[in-house]
């Protein structure tokens, strides 16, 4: 098949731990708080666990209690509210957070003619702002249920997290017309296996230790990145 009528290819990527160093929602609860929103204890618990996270990755858990609580927050506010809030969250803490290694990664992917998709189990809108700020093309995070757009507290479909990320990406893939076998994944998790497995070019990064020994039994390849490079990119942003 020649380039000019290759079949449609997607690079998914996981935030958390893999295009962003740490959870984001930890992030958006910082603003959260900021805005009165959050208690000064619901802060400090979420930043023992973001600490957690970021020394052995992924605890199901602790992020679920995290969620939960976020859950309550946005109960009477509106999509309008939370996009403005993950705005000004993305703008001021993600993106000076975001690995380079994984951004130039994803660059590539659409300098190369692919589609790039975030897979996420943060809610939709925090997903949508990261993406449009890197210029991807698009995200698939989880859903909030509103009522005339209003926030009811609940979600619409689940957390998209492990096997829903699949599906989701599995779904998008349709949508996009691309074979799954000429797709590309990207996560730290082992929570993130299933997409892994789905698709024809698994890469982990900064694998926990179940992925690590998941991913060196099939071979896969493995990016290990340094808080130094994120130190560097926002030195050398400074210098522009």
């Amino acid at each position: 098949m020649s380039e000019a009528t290759a079949a449609p290819a997607i690079a998914f990527f996981d935030v958390d731990n893999t295009l962003l160093r740490g959870a984001s929602l930890y992030h958006l609860s910082i603003g959260a708080w900021r805005r009165r929103l959050l208690t000064g204890r619901d802060i400090a618990s979420f930043a023992w666990k973001q600490a957690r996270f970021l020394a052995v990755g992924e605890n199901g858990v602790h992020l679920a209690t995290i969620r939960e609580r976020a859950l309550e927050v946005v109960v009477g506010y509106t999509r309008a509210d939370l996009v403005a809030l993950s705005t000004e969250i993305v703008d001021a803490r993600l993106l000076q957070r975001l690995w380079p290694e994984t951004v130039a990664v994803a660059r590539a992917h659409l300098k190369a003619g692919r589609e790039v998709w975030l897979v996420s189990a943060t809610a939709q809108e925090v997903a949508d702002v990261i993406a449009e700020r890197l210029g991807l093309t698009g995200a698939l995070g989880t859903r909030l249920e509103a009522i005339d757009g209003v926030f009811t507290g609940r979600l619409t479909d689940g957390v998209c997290h492990g096997a829903q990320k699949a599906r989701a990406a599995s779904m998008q893939a349709l949508r996009s017309g691309a074979d799954l076998a000429g797709c590309w994944a990207y996560s730290d998790s082992h929570n993130d296996i299933p997409l892994l497995d789905l698709v024809g070019n698994p890469v982990v990064v900064n694998p926990d230790a179940t992925l690590r020994r998941y991913a060196a039994a099939r071979h896969w390849p493995v990016m290990i990145l340094k808080r130094r490079s994120i130190k560097a990119a926002t030195r050398a942003s400074k210098k522009r």
